[in-house]
């Protein structure tokens, strides 16, 4: 196990390390010896780790400042600690009084998908199935009607609705629209009365947009939360190692 340690083959130490306590778990000596190199290695793994996360923070933090050059982020800082980015073709402002699908994606990575409804009469919708010509499909799951992620009310006679899909309950709608975005894709409003729209190519290219924005936001998440942690597990491995004493 030493000698993998010291190859750097760190996996196959650990199992080593592993085995000692099955096959002889009366070997104290050697077991605490065993914990000693066990916490070495996870050491190295842990600087290995904050190490590849030095290296790459800096290059997705660069990519993300050209993606978000297309988009306003949306924050109300006394009532959100995480904002949204949105596409500054698919603001509300500039979309009032339409149906369409509009996206967005939090400070995290959390990409949403809304299908709003503008008409006279409503439908009650709560979800949407997509399809394109060659006969291909994707749908969300139901948002039953909460008043929050779906939600509708009147204005001068006119009725709107918009039916919000959150995280992993958008994944397979974003994915379906990014790999078909040269495709005319079709739009069913489900859940209510029947309702069809055809995503416009500006909606399609914001929706394609977000997608990039969020996996690159969603990796620089997962990494400066991957460091914050290699940081902890050093610090206490660290003291843990200090605190024994060398084997008699």
């Amino acid at each position: 196990a030493r000698q993998m340690f010291a190859n750097g083959e760190l996996a196959a130490a650990k199992s080593e390390i592993d085995s000692i306590r099955i096959l002889y778990p009366k070997e104290i000596k050697t077991m605490r010896e065993g914990l000693t190199l066990m916490r070495q290695v996870e050491l190295k793994e842990a600087e290995r780790n904050l190490a590849f996360c030095d290296s790459l923070l800096p290059v997705k933090q660069e990519e993300v400042i050209d993606l978000k050059k297309g988009f306003n982020l949306e924050k109300d800082t006394a009532y959100n600690e995480i904002g949204n980015y949105v596409s500054k073709q698919q603001t509300i402002e500039r979309n009032i009084q339409r149906c369409y699908i509009r996206s967005g994606v939090s400070e995290k990575g959390e990409m949403y998908l809304a299908s709003v409804f503008y008409g006279k009469a409503p439908l009650n919708h709560t979800g949407i199935k997509l399809s394109t010509p060659g006969g291909l499909s994707a749908q969300t799951p139901a948002i039953p009607y909460d008043g929050g992620l779906n939600y509708r009310f009147k204005d001068m006679g006119n009725t709107t609705e918009v039916v919000t899909y959150q995280g992993l309950k958008c994944e397979d709608a974003v994915k379906f629209i990014y790999n078909n975005r040269s495709e005319r894709i079709r739009v069913e409003y489900t859940g209510g009365k029947p309702y069809v729209i055809y995503i416009a190519d500006a909606d399609k290219k914001a929706i394609a947009a977000t997608y990039e924005l969020a996996v690159v936001l969603n990796d620089i998440d997962k990494l400066t939360k991957e460091k914050e942690k290699s940081i902890k597990k050093i610090a206490y491995l660290t003291a843990k190692l200090g605190e024994e004493k060398p084997a008699e």
